[in-house]
């Protein structure tokens, strides 16, 4: 037993500051081989608590290790429902089951699959974590006798070690994606590396766009409370996957209105991080279209927006009092892409913007003219963007 000791070892010291699931699985399986114990594939998965997500695992094959996440949804699948990780969970103790004479009838997918492709036996078992929390890992081989009980022996011994590794990396997992779902990354990594102070703020130059959904106030004062929250959600994702694809930062959900920004980090970047924020809200558009005719198709009233877009100097940071931050931008760009945005419906367009957008993108805007605009003293010349192709250009 002197590998495994040597095993566990290296994972309660070297494998625990590493911080790299992959590093730290791809070791604790290549050892287990070299111990004797014939792995062909290994899946440890780790559950934590996050709105989206909510479980995360590191696959092993000899020649690849891979990380995953699993979201809610997926839960409700097939591919959970009946497999030895349900098992595990429920009935909180190890399963060993061979992958020999399988019935394609009653035996879950996984197994099938796994038989398929050569495999012999498999064992799932428990990892147990310091805040009482159980988790899983599951074991196949393709040695001709499966695993032995010398094997499985071998196996439980090294868990204690392999849960004292991936713990601390869980819980920096579950802290980062947190962050994440609440703030967005920029956001989010600032948090994470210390701005966290009240009244800590970080000077940018930044592109700005503001959405607000139309009409939200009738729609929540006549449909159900479960239309309400269909429709904002359905918008949410519309805006939300625009953004993110078009490499900007969803900041802020504010009943009905989104803040969005696209970092600027050089002057040279400038242009760039316009036209960027032009095609996210081309892309809202095209998805409005879709998502309308899926609503219309389901006998549910239309949904329409409208979004600001300005670039300028922002303040990003924490606000708020000494028990209860808020991390936001602040600014006079950020002031007038809401304004801008609250001019979309009396001058009938979904998307206006100023001419510091306008002239990064000429080809994705057509002049609107000169409008006042609320805490200017002068009036602004705004741009109304260009609809793609089938996009109904105002409300």
């Amino acid at each position: 037993m002197d590998a495994i000791t040597n095993l566990n070892t290296w994972m309660i010291t070297e494998g625990r500051r590493s911080g790299d699931p992959v590093h730290v699985v791809s070791h604790f399986c290549a050892s287990l081989v070299a111990a004797g114990v014939p792995l062909w594939r290994a899946n440890i998965g780790q559950r934590f608590a996050n709105p989206l997500l909510i479980a995360w695992g590191v696959v092993w094959k000899p020649d690849e290790t891979q990380v995953y996440d699993v979201t809610h949804e997926r839960m409700l699948t097939d591919g959970y429902v009946g497999s030895s990780f349900e098992y595990i969970l429920k009935h909180r103790k190890p399963l060993h089951k061979s992958l020999r004479n399988l019935d394609p009838e009653t035996d879950h997918l996984s197994y099938l699959e796994f038989a398929e492709l050569g495999g012999t036996d498999y064992y799932a078992t428990l990892l147990y974590y310091g805040d009482a929390s159980l988790h899983g890992c599951t074991f196949v081989t393709q040695a001709p006798k499966g695993f032995t009980p010398e094997h499985l022996e071998m196996i439980e011994a090294t868990l204690p070690a392999l849960s004292c590794a991936l713990e601390p990396m869980t819980m920096r997992k579950s802290s980062k994606s947190l962050l994440r779902t609440y703030l967005g990354d920029g956001p989010s990594e600032a948090v994470w590396n210390g701005t966290i102070k009240r009244g800590e703020r970080t000077t940018l130059d930044a592109v700005v766009m503001f959405s607000d959904l139309r009409g939200f106030t009738a729609l929540s004062d006549t449909g159900t409370e479960e239309e309400v929250f269909d429709a904002l959600n359905s918008y949410f994702d519309l805006v939300v996957q625009s953004v993110e694809e078009n490499g900007g930062d969803v900041l802020k959900f504010m009943g009905d209105g989104i803040l969005s920004i696209f970092p600027i980090p050089t002057q040279a970047d400038h242009a760039d991080r316009c036209r960027k924020a032009a095609q996210a809200a081309q892309g809202v558009l095209s998805g409005l279209v879709t998502l309308n005719q899926s609503r219309t198709a389901a006998d549910q009233p239309a949904l329409d927006l409208g979004i600001g877009i300005n670039a300028g100097q922002v303040s990003y940071g924490n606000i708020g009092s000494p028990a209860r931050l808020d991390f936001t931008v602040l600014g006079s760009a950020v002031n007038v892409a809401s304004r801008v945005e609250g001019l979309t419906k009396s001058l009938g367009h979904r998307v206006l913007a100023t001419d510091t957008i306008a002239d990064a993108a000429p080809d994705l805007f057509a002049a609107s003219g000169l409008h006042e605009v609320r805490g200017i003293a002068h009036p602004i010349a705004l741009f109304a963007l260009i609809a793609p192709p089938e996009t109904p250009q105002g409300s």
